[in-house]
């Protein structure tokens, strides 16, 4: 466990109460495998949340699955999300009128399904022109 947390052999023996070449002598097997050690850990503690699922206990099991999903990934955390590219392009929206506002811009646009609409149109676009 303390070789999975990554403590160096010297914190180890002073933890164990033994001298260092002590340690070296009777754990010697266990210390070749410091560099699988967190992979061991990992593994149990997976595997003790995976059964916790059929207790009801989801909510560890993939908090499990999230870390080791963005351990695959080289990441620490949750990326953040960026601003989509797409907004810089998209034409700003146009702003919302009010009710006065439309009957207003309505009031200018006649109404060219009615004979007196388009005479109304073809005025305004004569003018324009």
């Amino acid at each position: 466990m303390l070789l999975a947390m990554g403590w160096s052999n010297e914190r180890i023996a002073a933890a164990l109460r033994v001298t260092l070449p002590t340690l070296r002598k009777h754990y010697f097997s266990e210390l070749r495998y410091r560099a699988v050690a967190r992979d061991r850990l990992d593994a149990t503690l997976l595997m003790k949340a995976f059964q916790g699922v059929d207790k009801g206990r989801l909510g560890p099991f993939l908090k499990l699955v999230e870390r080791n999903d963005l351990m695959n990934f080289g990441q620490t955390s949750r990326p953040v999300a960026a601003a989509p590219v797409e907004a810089e392009t998209k034409p700003a929206k146009p702003a919302k009128l009010g009710k006065k506002e439309e009957a207003l811009l309505a009031a200018h646009q006649p109404n060219t399904g009615s004979p007196m609409g388009e005479l109304m149109a073809r005025r305004q676009q004569g003018l324009n022109s």
